[in-house]
C-alpha cells in the first residue's frame, strides 16, 4: 500500500521566504532614539513610511529630536514610547541595556521586541567583543522580558549612512535571528521598508552572540578602508 493509499495527508509546500507580511500600519518605538543608531533607525524607517515614536529617559530631548526629523516622528519618555507601539526596537547603549529593559518590562509585555545592541569594548587596539552572562544581548533581554517576543536584527548598520539625508538607498543586508518565525517575518518586512535593504532570517537568539561581535570586525574594516561598510549575503 502506497503512502497515498493509506490515507495520509500530502506534504504541504514549504513557505517562500520572501512571502513576509505587511508591515506598513504597525507603528515603530525606538529606545534610545536620541542616539546615533537609533535616531538613524527612527528617520529610515519614518521616511519609508512607518509611524515612528522616538523614545528617550528625557521627554523633552526626544520631542526635540523627532521635530528635527520630521516624516511624521513622534517623540516621548522611554515607558510611554514603549506602551503606545506595536514593536519597539532597543537601541541603547551596552551599559545601559539591562537596567533600560528591566525597568520597561511591564510596558514591553506582549510586544515584538528588536534588540539591534552590540556588547563591545574598546582599548589601544580597537573594539573587542564582550560576551554577557546569558550569551549575547539578545539573550539577555529574552531573559529580562519574560513576557515579550524578542528578536535581533540591524546589528551591522552604519549610523552615519542612516542619518545621511542624501542617501536614498542602504546597500546592506539586515541578518534576523528570533525564535517565531511570524516573529523574524516581520522584522525581515520592515527592514524591508527602508529601500536598498533586506532583512535575512540568520538563526535562533542563541546565534545572536556572533552576529553582535560581527561590528568589531566591521570598525576595523571601516578604520582601515575610511568606510561605512555593511553586509551582503551572496547566493540568495
Amino acid at each position: 500500500m502506497t503512502t497515498q493509499d493509506s490515507g495520509s495527508a500530502p506534504k504541504p509546500p514549504a513557505k517562500d521566504p520572501w512571502d513576509l507580511p505587511d508591515v506598513s500600519g504597525l507603528r515603530v518605538g525606538v529606545l534610545g532614539g536620541t542616539g546615533p543608531q537609533g535616531r538613524g533607525l527612527a528617520y529610515r524607517l519614518a521616511r519609508g513610511g512607518q509611524r515612528v515614536i522616538l523614545g528617550s529617559r528625557d521627554a523633552g530631548r526626544a520631542e526635540q529630536a523627532a521635530a528635527e526629523l520630521g516624516f511624521g516622528v513622534e517623540g516621548a519618555d522611554n515607558a510611554e514610547c514603549a506602551r503606545r507601539s506595536d514593536v519597539v526596537i532597543v537601541a541603547v547603549p551596552w551599559d545601559g541595556h539591562a537596567a533600560t529593559l528591566e525597568s520597561l518590562r511591564e510596558e514591553l509585555a506582549g510586544k515584538l521586541v528588536i534588540d539591534c545592541v552590540n556588547p563591545l569594548g574598546f582599548d589601544k587596539k580597537g573594539a573587542y567583543a564582550l560576551k554577557p552572562e546569558e550569551g549575547s544581548a539578545a539573550e539577555q533581554a529574552a531573559a529580562l522580558l519574560p513576557d515579550s517576543r524578542v528578536t535581533a536584527a540591524f546589528h551591522h548598520l552604519s549610523a552615519v549612512l542612516l542619518q545621511d539625508e542624501g542617501i536614498e538607498e542602504i546597500d546592506t543586508d539586515v541578518l534576523v535571528l528570533g525564535e517565531a518565525r511570524a516573529d523574524t517575518d516581520t522584522v525581515q518586512a520592515l527592514a524591508g521598508r527602508i529601500p536598498g535593504m533586506r532583512g535575512v532570517f540568520a538563526g535562533r537568539l542563541r546565534n545572536a552572540h556572533q552576529v553582535e561581535s560581527l561590528v568589531a570586525n566591521l570598525i576595523s574594516v571601516n578604520r582601515r578602508y575610511k568606510a561605512h561598510a555593511g553586509l551582503r549575503a551572496t547566493d540568495l
